[in-house]
């Protein structure tokens, strides 16, 4: 590991910004010596970061709905996205029906290409457990998102969910005006979203598995390091959680 001085911090956060493939690594990452180190209690402890992660964003998106003067929904759900790809074609998703509740679908999945050039697949799959019911729920604790389909990552054609409540012809045609309203203004960019994910499952991992917990944290973080130099991780110094967090 190279050392950086804080005039090359700065430098690195002006011009080093993670990506999709960032966020999915480091996470699998996390979950590999989790598991490695603590079998199934590794695994359940990664279940659980996954869901505290998930409830966190779902608040925030929940906040931003709120301090907008709009009601948490599901068509605001919808509209509050806090991502978007890196760049066109990396994902392919989609409404699969709006009635009698909406449903969607995912049929390709930068997460699930950045783990299977990795070799992370067996890990990362755990991402997607329950991480967008958590975010649902955190979003409104009442609302449940079911998945109806085998997960890309489990071995699934596509991703497809169920989120529970309809999206009449009224709320999509809302949706579009939402979301086009909004535009970028609640997304956060990937160094946001790897900081966090990084804070709140090393956390979850180091109160659930002790030392254990930590050193998966310190594993995962050298090679992630490895992988993609220590700018990637420098970049991600004091981003989350901060002042608005």
């Amino acid at each position: 590991m190279t050392g950086f001085k804080k005039g090359d911090r700065t430098m690195a956060k002006e011009t080093v910004t993670c990506k999709i493939e960032h966020h999915a690594v480091l996470f699998a990452l996390l979950a590999k010596h989790a598991v490695t180190l603590c079998g199934e209690k590794g695994k359940e402890a990664v279940l659980s970061g996954m869901t505290a992660y998930g409830k966190e964003r779902g608040a925030r998106m929940a906040a931003n709905a709120l301090a907008n003067g709009d009601e948490l929904t599901t068509m605001t759900n919808q509209a509050y996205g806090e991502w978007k790809p890196d760049y066109d074609g990396q994902m392919e998703f989609g409404q699969l029906r709006t009635e009698p509740t909406l449903q969607t679908y995912i049929a390709k999945c930068a997460w699930c290409d950045a783990w299977e050039k990795h070799g992370l697949l067996e890990y990362g799959k755990l991402y997607c457990v329950n991480v967008d019911n958590a975010v649902y729920q955190g979003f409104r604790s009442d609302f449940v998102c079911t998945p109806t389909a085998t997960a890309l990552s489990w071995g699934g054609t596509r991703c497809e969910f169920d989120w529970g409540h309809p999206l009449t012809e009224k709320e999509a045609e809302e949706l579009v005006r939402k979301k086009k309203e909004l535009g970028t203004s609640c997304m956060r960019d990937f160094n946001f979203h790897t900081a966090h994910l990084k804070y709140t499952l090393s956390k979850v991992l180091s109160e659930e598995l002790g030392e254990d917990g930590e050193k998966a944290v310190e594993y995962a973080v050298r090679d992630y390091v490895k992988l993609f130099g220590q700018e990637y991780l420098d970049v991600l110094e004091g981003v989350y959680p901060d002042e608005h967090n």
